[in-house]
């Protein structure tokens, strides 16, 4: 079985750099104009959809409501594995990635990264406000934007989450647009984060909820919005892990 477990793991790396090597001249050119970063969308989900098929992953997408291509939103999804970025690559309108800074050292990866997403050293202080300052401008520019509320994959006990930031919820009650809770319930059954870079073979599986409407939220709606984002993600992990088992 370890044996199984070092080919696949060597399998799914080598796939995953074969799609990314494929497409990356095509995200190299959307690059150089910013009216062409819209379709990043289409490279992501590209790039998720055929990785996923070479390595034999079967992905669920489940939306519990309609999620229209035409409208900002904030996504904030559970954040346990390496693997959730790829996952939220498949929600439908285009929206750019808040990721933290280190990965612009990735080489080519790093590049493009920074380029087409936020970068942010959560370490910093100023870094985090310009972040905050950067996904204001892209959604009132009418980009969606794609969040980890954890701040990282900071859980010890999946799947429970570590507890939330707030940024992501003070976005989307400052610029008034629905945010949408996402659970990805195995991700971190296939690819346990931080440390630990063994591939499993497991279906995953995207959950998007019911868009919240922020119309009419305030500033002091934070930390309940906060805690009812989290509380739909953390129960419908629960959910998915108890059948699983």
């Amino acid at each position: 079985m370890r044996i199984w477990r070092k080919l696949y793991t060597i399998y799914g790396f080598t796939a995953f750099a074969v799609v990314f090597f494929a497409l990356l001249p095509f995200f190299l050119l959307i690059i150089q104009r910013k009216s062409w970063h819209k379709y990043t969308q289409v490279l992501n989900r590209l790039w998720a959809e055929i990785f996923l098929f070479i390595v034999g992953i079967p992905v669920e997408r489940e939306f519990r409501a309609p999620i229209s291509e035409e409208e900002s939103y904030v996504f904030a999804a559970n954040h346990f594995s390496w693997l959730d970025i790829v996952l939220l690559g498949l929600a439908p309108p285009y929206f750019v990635f808040v990721g933290k800074k280190s990965l612009e050292d990735v080489p080519l990866f790093g590049y493009m990264y920074k380029h087409l997403h936020i970068l942010v050293d959560r370490d910093s202080s100023r870094s985090r406000y310009e972040t905050y300052v950067r996904c204001r401008e892209a959604v009132a520019q009418g980009t969606s934007i794609g969040i980890f509320p954890e701040g990282g994959m900071r859980s010890e006990q999946m799947p429970k989450m570590a507890a939330f930031r707030e940024g992501a919820f003070r976005i989307a009650i400052e610029q008034q647009i629905p945010l949408v809770p996402v659970t990805i319930p195995y991700n971190w059954k296939i690819l346990p984060g931080r440390d630990n870079f063994t591939v499993r073979w497991h279906p995953a599986k995207i959950i998007f909820h019911e868009p919240i409407d922020t119309q009419g939220f305030t500033e002091e709606d934070v930390p309940q919005l906060k805690d009812q984002v989290y509380q739909i993600i953390q129960r419908e992990l629960e959910i998915q892990n108890a059948h699983e088992n």
